[in-house]
């Protein structure tokens, strides 16, 4: 571990929460309610807020969730592809002391690098910000407090695991977001959910439910379907 993330994840071990505030914390850290439930809502909050830049607002919401989508995927490739960094709470080598988990021990077989929660919702919270930025900034803020900092307290993450994961996330929404990017592909979606708004719409919702839940249900019904057959 570098000297950037001993002294953080020192420091944080150093602090003395009462059980109550521990427990929050785990569950924080554990539930989908305090991440996508809050962020993706406010995507479907600027499609149909009406004004004169709807247009170019919709645009900007499709390549918000694209953006998500692909740091999700990308993040779990990189995670798996990269050398394997075992995670802080499974370190003995750190001697440090973590609040028990118990959503911990599915963690184990994932390497802690990158972080795929903080490039899946920091990009989606880039892209709020690039459509409101007082909006983006709460979101911001909101992705820094309520899903990287439980999972650095908790010893899920490095604070470099979640930094690295940030700034991809970011950089994959800001890179979605150029007009000469964005316009290929979605204002061809644009006119599929004009075309068809009851199957877009419909579509819409379950990939935003995925996306809320980052496709952890579908990956292990995929999981023990293969160690079924």
């Amino acid at each position: 571990m570098n000297n950037f993330d001993t002294v953080i994840q020192t420091f944080l071990t150093q602090i003395t929460f009462p059980p109550l505030v521990d427990h929050a914390i785990r569950v924080i850290a554990g539930l989908y309610t305090f991440k996508g439930f809050l962020l993706v809502p406010m995507l479907w909050w600027f499609w149909f807020q009406p004004n004169e830049r709807s247009e170019w607002q919709r645009e900007m919401v499709i390549a918000t969730v694209a953006s998500g989508l692909l740091a999700l995927a990308l993040g779990r490739g990189l995670a798996m592809s990269l050398p394997f960094r075992v995670r802080p709470i499974y370190n003995p080598a750190l001697h440090l002391h973590f609040p028990a988990s118990l959503r911990a021990a599915t963690l184990q077989a994932w390497s802690s690098f990158p972080s795929d929660h903080a490039m899946l919702w920091s990009a989606v919270a880039t892209g709020i910000f690039l459509i409101s930025r007082r909006v983006g900034v709460v979101a911001l803020l909101y992705v820094f407090v309520f899903i990287c900092l439980p999972r650095a307290y908790l010893g899920y993450h490095y604070p470099t695991d979640l930094l690295a994961g940030a700034a991809i996330g970011i950089a994959i929404t800001w890179l979605m977001t150029r007009d000469a990017i964005r316009t290929r592909y979605a204002v061809p979606i644009m006119r599929g959910v004009q075309r068809f708004p009851g199957a877009a719409y419909t579509f819409a919702f379950l990939l935003c439910f995925e996306l809320i839940t980052q496709f952890d249900e579908l990956l292990l019904l995929a999981h023990s379907a293969r160690h079924t057959l």
